[in-house]
């Protein structure tokens, strides 16, 4: 793959980290206010797939054939990449602390790493694994897992299908375009997501609750829908968009580490706009992430075929649940 296209991947991947990263900051004022996550990831994924629908439209020029050459990439994307990674997420933080849900599910990239040593039965560069183990130790100095707390077999089992709905998610999102634009692969994909977790509220799979009065954003009263806005056009439409434009042009393994920083937006956000205190530790484990990325690329750069075979290196979600954690573009 071409530097410059690497390099473009790169910036487009940081701005759907900064995206994804806004929506724990804004979905805390919901949930505080008595939404359900459920119903808040419904309403996220509904909002941005309809903003996005247009935009859609626009891209495909009347190539509607482009949805059906590729519905089963959407309906990964949607069942898969949003709807399934976000209700196991939600299910493990039901019984094990946030900090170990959100590191596993992070695990993501050194799950696609594995998967392409098993698969290709060669030992991934020098410079992948170091870039792995650095990353990984930034992503515990960051999210800071609880320790000394028993941990629910169940819950751990959940967090690891979060891990894999994640995976599975990056790979899907950089797969071959096959003429479907990104932006009608994050509408068509968050509209089914949506659908498919409001069908989970309904026969009550999850607790879905969204009471539609005043919340406390930032100190001041403001109408429900305000953060609702900003969650689903910036922080899922936007982000969505520029998380699979990102994955097609680095390839599922890149991808996925870039999209660690969504962690570290996160966390830079809790401390600017909700007072959250942002620790040494945290920031140390913020420049690992980076540094853990940069390796991966550099291995990249030198040996871009080392990553996955065809079907799985083409393609990489995160989603990334939508919780007031440091984790959670989704």
């Amino acid at each position: 793959m071409p530097r410059s296209t690497t390099s473009t991947g790169l910036v487009i991947a940081v701005v759907a980290a900064l995206t994804f990263g806004l929506s724990g900051a804004f979905a805390k004022p919901l949930l505080e206010a008595g939404w359900s996550p459920a119903a808040a990831v419904t309403v996220r994924s509904l909002v941005g797939g309809l903003v996005l629908t247009p935009f859609a439209a626009v891209a495909l020029r009347g190539r509607w054939n482009a949805l059906w050459r590729n519905r089963w990439r959407i309906v990964a994307t949607g069942a898969i990449g949003v709807a399934a990674t976000q209700l196991t997420y939600f299910a493990a933080l039901e019984r094990v602390p946030v900090g170990t849900a959100i590191l596993l599910e992070y695990m993501a990239p050194l799950l696609l790493v594995a998967v392409a040593w098993a698969r290709s039965r060669r030992r991934p560069q020098s410079l992948v694994l170091i870039g792995s183990v650095v990353a990984l130790v930034g992503l515990v100095l960051v999210v800071a897992p609880g320790s000394g707390v028993a941990l629910d077999p169940v819950g751990l089992l959940f967090a690891v299908g979060a891990m894999v709905g994640c995976a599975i998610y990056y790979v899907v999102a950089a797969a071959p375009p096959n003429g479907l634009p990104a932006v009608a692969l994050a509408a068509f994909g968050l509209l089914l997501g949506a659908a498919s977790l409001a069908l989970a509220g309904v026969v009550r799979l999850v607790p879905f609750q969204a009471p539609l009065g005043d919340v406390a954003l930032f100190g001041s009263p403001v109408a429900w829908w305000v953060p609702v806005v900003v969650i689903g056009v910036v922080a899922t439409a936007i982000a969505y968009t520029a998380n699979i434009a990102a994955a097609e042009r680095l390839g599922s393994r890149l991808a996925s580490f870039a999209g660690l920083l969504e962690v570290v937006a996160a966390t830079f956000y809790a401390w600017l706009l909700l007072g959250e205190r942002l620790t040494v530790p945290q920031l140390l484990g913020g420049g690992a992430i980076l540094v853990g990325i940069a390796c991966v690329r550099a291995a990249r750069s030198d040996a871009p075929t080392a990553a996955l075979p065809t079907t799985l290196d083409q393609t990489p979600t995160g989603s990334v649940p939508i919780v007031p954690t440091p984790a959670q573009p989704a």
